[in-house]
């Protein structure tokens, strides 16, 4: 436990306008990265107003999105943050479980905590089972007492989840029930992929290799013009996490050109993105993008193998060297493994 925060792990990327940063970084005391993507305008807007409030507020988004490290900003913003952040895994969660969790989330601790208590962050609620639907639902305000303190509500924490899924078609399915769909359901914040913001990758990429030189005593890697080509080019399905990764691997591993080899080409965005929703993409399109990328991979591969030696590559791909430039070119790695 740190400044009251519980937490299994939470990056401490913060995505935000220039003067919520501010105004978190002066409590928070962390490190900051603003968004420049007006997909997160009004994710950022809705924080700042809901954050001093005791709503109950649901991150929905892709895996990997940041939903985490948004639900640890509200706490921070809050009249909240001098309480504990608890984080609980919804997967695999049991009635007893839950109970301690709502009973360590109304621990107070600081003087601004006083009958506020903590914040719950219940991470994909979805997966939440039948019992403890009706645990949590009896825990909240209205419902039925549940481990309730005379002269205060059921639960003092305040209650922050986040889904992966649609709640509202689980509810449909009867997986979720209506009534605690409801009750937890004060906003929804759609929480946009990171495709979706490409301007924040720039951003990212920076903070997390300056992040993880710092953190391996490695030096910052440069990147080239052509290489922050390839990464805005890339659709990053697993989305933060995976630009994560990527760039610790970049800091970890002298050859940065093979790392940058095995990001994927374009051709794993959704369809809407590649047609501005404006059609469907035919079949012949789909093959010809799955033979683009078996070509792009088996040229990387074979470049790997070679040690970047075009000349020999192109010798083992049967193809002349004029040709593989040519090809390179179209995928836009002609720089890659240059001297």
């Amino acid at each position: 436990m740190a400044n009251g925060i519980h937490e299994s792990r939470v990056s401490d990327i913060w995505l935000m306008d220039e003067g919520l940063a501010a105004k978190a970084g002066r409590r928070a005391g962390r490190g900051l990265v603003s968004s420049a993507s007006p997909a997160m305008s009004s994710v950022q807007s809705l924080l700042s107003d809901v954050a001093p409030t005791d709503i109950p507020v649901i991150f929905m988004g892709e895996s990997g999105t940041g939903k985490d490290t948004l639900a640890r900003q509200l706490h921070e913003l809050s009249p909240r943050r001098g309480g504990i952040f608890q984080k609980v895994s919804c997967s695999g969660l049991n009635s007893t479980d839950l109970a301690a969790a709502l009973s360590i989330s109304m621990v107070e601790s600081g003087p601004r905590a006083k009958d506020l208590g903590g914040t719950l962050f219940l991470d994909d609620v979805v997966e939440l089972d039948s019992a403890c639907q009706s645990k949590l639902l009896s825990a909240l305000p209205d419902g039925p007492a549940f481990a309730a303190a005379p002269g205060r509500p059921a639960t003092a924490a305040r209650i922050v989840c986040s889904t992966s899924q649609s709640l509202e078609q689980c509810v449909r399915t009867g997986r979720f029930r209506e009534d605690l769909y409801f009750r937890i359901n004060g906003v929804c914040l759609r929480i946009p992929a990171l495709r979706h913001r490409r301007e924040d990758i720039p951003l990212l990429l920076d903070f997390f290799l300056g992040k993880f030189a710092a953190e391996l005593g490695r030096p910052k890697p440069p990147v080239s013009t052509p290489a922050l080509d390839l990464v805005l080019g890339h659709s990053w399905p697993g989305n933060i996490r995976e630009l994560e990764n990527f760039a610790r691997k970049l800091v970890l591993f002298e050859d940065a050109q093979a790392v940058l080899a095995d990001l994927q080409s374009d051709f794993g965005l959704l369809p809407e993105e590649r047609t501005n929703g404006k059609r469907t993409i035919s079949l012949k399109e789909v093959s010809r993008a799955a033979s683009r990328q078996a070509e792009r991979e088996l040229i990387l591969k074979t470049l790997r193998r070679t040690r970047w030696n075009r000349k020999r590559a192109a010798r083992e791909l049967q193809i002349s060297y004029k040709a593989l430039l040519y090809k390179l070119k179209q995928i836009g790695c002609e720089d890659l493994g240059a001297t």
